[in-house]
């Protein structure tokens, strides 16, 4: 894809290089399925760097206007999901 992930100018290299891993872990998910187990490792990390859930919402609404992909319902569906599952994201009809 052709775009610029979202990330703050304050974080240091490795952060922001395990933000953008996040996102395509995201990209991943509506591409092709990724295990739930590479989702939530990725979110703890994201979480590690953005803990507030305000600015969580805002990279992940920017990320989904550059991108069309939503991280909400990949993460969702990885914290309700069972071990060894693959995640899959699905693009609304509705939306973008």
């Amino acid at each position: 894809m052709e775009y610029s992930y979202p990330f703050s100018t304050d974080w240091s290299t490795e952060e922001i290089v395990d933000i953008i891993a996040f996102f395509q872990i995201i990209e991943k998910a509506y591409e092709t399925g990724v295990k739930r187990e590479a989702v939530l490792k990725a979110y703890r990390r994201f979480n590690e760097i953005v803990p507030g859930k305000a600015q969580e919402k805002t990279y992940f609404k920017e990320f989904f206007e550059v991108s069309g992909y939503e991280s909400f319902p990949v993460v969702r569906d990885a914290k309700k999901g069972q071990d060894g599952t693959t995640i899959k994201g699905v693009i609304s009809k509705y939306k973008k």
